[in-house]
C-alpha cells in the first residue's frame, strides 16, 4: 500500500510551526509496511486542498489530512473534501454530545461556534476524539482511502494510534520493505561514500543505500524491497555486514538511533555519568542529552556558565586565568571541565566556551573560535576550533564535536 501525507495549514508554511506531525505518522505507517510517496504542505485554501487531494488519489491508496478540521472560518478542510466527494456535511448527535461532555469535563461553557464541529461528512466513519473537539474522519472512495486528523499533534498521534493504525492492520500490502541502519561518526560523506563505493556498486537492483548526513556524523541505510519478508532481512544483514567489515572504525551503532543515544548507552552500561559546563552552547548539550528517556542514570547536571562571574565562583575558573588570557582559552575550559566534574561528582565533564557571534569577536579571537574540554578519568582534552559567523551553526558545530570527543576519550579509557 502506498501512501501519501497531506498537511493543511497557513502556520506551517509561514515557518510560524514545524511539521513534526508527517515524520511521526511515516513513521508510523512504515512499521506497517506502508510506504510514503509524497508529503505535500498547502494553505487552508479550497482550490489548494481539492487539487492536493486529487493529486494524491493518483499516487496513492492512502491519503492522509492533518489540520483544517477547528471550528473556525479559516478551517476549511471537511467543507471542501465534502465538494470533492460530491457529498454533503450531517451534523452527527453523537459527536455533539462528545463534544459537549469535552467542555462538560473542564467546567467550561461550550461556545456556539463549537456545534459545527458535529457536522462531518455523510460518506466517513467518524474516528472518535477522546483528546479534543474535533473528530476525525475515515472515508472510502474509488478505491482509495482517505483520512482527516486534526492537526494539533497529540490529538492526531492518538487517534492515528487507537481509531486509524487498528483499521489499516486489514490491508494487506504484497511489497514489502527491509531497511537496516549504520551510524558512522568523525567520518564525512564523500570520503565514507568513496570508501564504501566498490560495494555499493556490486548492489542488486532491489538494495538502494542511503546517505543521511549531520553535522560530525553520517547514517547509512540499506533498504531491500521484495515480496518474501524473512529473504529480504537476510539480505539486508548480507550487505549491511559487507558495510560493516569496510568501516568499522567509524562506526558507533547498527540500529536507527543517535549519537545521543548510543553515550547514554554505553555510559549506563559501564556505570559512568557525565556533567557539562556550557558557555557558548548555552545547555545545548545538555538539551540533547535529557531529551533522551533513561539519560538520568548517566546525567547528573548541567553548569550554563555564560558569565565570567559563574565561571570563577560556581566552577572554580581562577580569576588570573580569566584576566590573563580570557574566558575562550584552553586554560578556561581545562578549569571548567574540571570544576564540573569536581561539583556535580561525574567521571566525565564536557566543557564549552567560544564566540558563537555573530559579533563579539577580536582580531585576535574572531566569531567563530571555540575551545572545547573533555575530562576524563586520568585525562583532560582540549581542542581548537575556527568556526564562521552563524551563531546556530556554530552552537550545532561545537555540539557535534564535543560529543565526538567525548567519545573518543570515553573509549580510549574503556579499552584500556
Amino acid at each position: 500500500m502506498k501512501a501519501e501525507i497531506i498537511t493543511i495549514g497557513d502556520e506551517i508554511l509561514l515557518g510560524q510551526i514545524v511539521d513534526t506531525n508527517s515524520a511521526w505518522i511515516a513513521q508510523e505507517l512504515f512499521a506497517q509496511q506502508i510506504h510514503i510517496q509524497q508529503i505535500t504542505s498547502i494553505t487552508d485554501a479550497e482550490d489548494h486542498i481539492k487539487k492536493a487531494l486529487s493529486d494524491a488519489s493518483i499516487r496513492a491508496d492512502l491519503i492522509i489530512c492533518t489540520g483544517g478540521l477547528g471550528p473556525t472560518k479559516d478551517d476549511v478542510t471537511k467543507y471542501t473534501a465534502a465538494k470533492f466527494f460530491n457529498t454533503t456535511l450531517v451534523h452527527n448527535p453523537e459527536v455533539m454530545d462528545h463534544v459537549r461532555q469535552i467542555f462538560q469535563r473542564f467546567n467550561r461553557t461550550m461556545p456556539d461556534i463549537n456545534k459545527g464541529q458535529a457536522d462531518v461528512l455523510e460518506n466517513c466513519d467518524v474516528l472518535f476524539n477522546d483528546w479534543g473537539t474535533a473528530p476525525g474522519m475515515w472515508v472510502e472512495h474509488e478505491g482509495k482511502i482517505y483520512v482527516f486528523l486534526p492537526g494539533v499533534p497529540f490529538e492526531m498521534k492518538n487517534l492515528m494510534t487507537h481509531r486509524v493504525l487498528p483499521k489499516l492492520k486489514e490491508f494487506k500490502t504484497d511489497e514489502k520493505v527491509v531497511n537496516k541502519y549504520i551510524l558512522t561518526v568523525g567520518i564525512g560523506e564523500s570520503h565514507l561514500a568513496e570508501h564504501i563505493s566498490d560495494i555499493e556498486n556490486e548492489f542488486p537492483n532491489n538494495v538502494h543505500l542511503a546517505y543521511l548526513p549531520k553535522i560530525g556524523l553520517v547514517r547509512l541505510r540499506v533498504t531491500v524491497t521484495g515480496k518474501d519478508l524473512e529473504l529480504l532481512n537476510q539480505e539486508a544483514e548480507v550487505w549491511k555486514n559487507r558495510l560493516l567489515e569496510r568501516i568499522a572504525d567509524a562506526v558507533v551503532a547498527t540500529e536507527d538511533i543517535s549519537f545521543e543515544q548510543v553515550i547514554i548507552q554505553e555510559f549506563t552500561a559501564k556505570q559512568k555519568t557525565l556533567a557539562t559546563a556550557e558557555s557558548c552552547t548555552g545547555g545545548n548539550i545538555a538539551r540533547l542529552i535529557t531529551e533522551i528517556p533513561g539519560s538520568s542514570k548517566m546525567f547528573n547536571g548541567a553548569i550554563v556558565a555564560y558569565a565570567n562571574e559563574v565561571k570563577e565562583h560556581i566552577l572554580g575558573v581562577s580569576k588570573d586565568t580569566l584576566k590573563q588570557v580570557g574566558a575562550v582559552s584552553e586554560e578556561t575550559v581545562i578549569q571548567m571541565a574540571k570544576g564540573a566534574k569536581e561539583k556535580l561528582n561525574t567521571d566525565y565533564a564536557i566543557a564549552t566556551s567560544g564566540i558563537a557571534g555573530p559579533d563579539g569577536g577580536t582580531e585576535e579571537k574572531p566569531v567563530g573560535t571555540v575551545w572545547v574540554a573533555i575530562a576524563g578519568k586520568n585525562e583532560v582534552r582540549t581542542k581548537l576550533f575556527h568556526f564562521h559567523h552563524d551563531r546556530l551553526l556554530n552552537i550545532e558545530r561545537t555540539t557535534a564535536q564535543a560529543l565526538l570527543m567525548l567519545w573518543n576519550l570515553f573509549q580510549s579509557e574503556t579499552d584500556n
